[in-house]
Parts: structure tokens; sequence; C-alpha cells
């Protein structure tokens, strides 16, 4: 399982001493128990927990992404490398992702399983790519291939 590749990764870096690669991964562990909490009074929580985990760390991912973004345009070069040191430590924990080609390959499969054939279609595909390559796959960078499938 993912969290307990995180723990370990945790005991690893204090051992080593490795301070950023600690606040990050205690970061992540925060993010994901504050993720638990808000589950917890909901009525249906999701039954997959890796699922559940890569959510929350491409989550985390992005929001990096667009921090990098706004610090580079600020001329704040420090922030934003110190950002995408976080964004690496979290990627170690994701499983891999799949290729554009891959991708590509996965929509035309469920496009002409579903029958889809105009734009209209595109939350049907989404929700079966979801449900199938969640863990594996940026939902943002799919829903422009699907768009583009699909247009």
């Amino acid at each position: 399982m993912i969290r307990d590749d995180i723990k370990a990764a945790l005991v690893t870096a204090m051992k080593g001493g490795d301070k950023p690669r600690t606040a990050a991964i205690r970061l992540i562990q925060s993010t994901l128990k504050n993720r638990d909490i808000e589950l917890r009074g909901a009525a249906s929580a999701p039954s997959d927990d890796d699922v559940l985990v890569t959510e929350v760390l491409q989550k985390m991912i992005k929001q990096r992404r667009e921090s990098i973004a706004l610090y580079e345009q600020g001329g704040r070069q420090e922030l934003a490398d110190a950002e995408k040191a976080e964004v690496s430590v979290i990627e170690t924990f994701l499983p891999r992702q799949m290729s554009e080609d891959e991708t590509k390959a996965a929509i035309d499969a469920i496009v002409a399983e579903t029958g889809a054939s105009s734009v209209k279609d595109m939350g049907r595909v989404m929700a079966v790519l979801k449900e199938r390559h969640a863990a594996n796959l940026d939902m943002s960078k799919a829903s422009g291939l699907v768009k583009a499938r699909l247009g």
C-alpha cells in the first residue's frame, strides 16, 4: 500500500537526516489525515484506499505546480525551487503514470465501448476513464485528450 511506503520513507528520511524530504513526507501524511477526517462523515467513502491516496497526491502536485508558476512570475526562484523539491518527493509515491499513447488507447477503447460520438458524451467517457484509470492518469490532461477525440 502507498501509505506503508510513505511511513517507511519517513523513517528512512528521518534516520538519514534529510530535513526537506522529512518535511515533505510529513506534509503528505498531514494532508492524507485531513482527507480521512473529511471522509469520516461522508455517506459514501471510496473503497480503494490507494485510489484515494493517489487522488490526494495528484492534487498536491497540481497545487505545487501552480505555486511554482506564480513564484517564477514573481521572481521568487528560491520558493519555486522548494516547491519543485516537494513535487519530486510527492511523485515518488505515485504509481507509474500512463503515457500519452497509452492514455489515447484507453480513451479510444472507452469511446468504442460506450458508443460516444460527440462532446456531449464526454461526461460518460470521463466517468469510465476515472473509474478504471484514476490512479495512473492525470485527469486534467485526459480531459483535453477526450475532448480532442470527441470533437
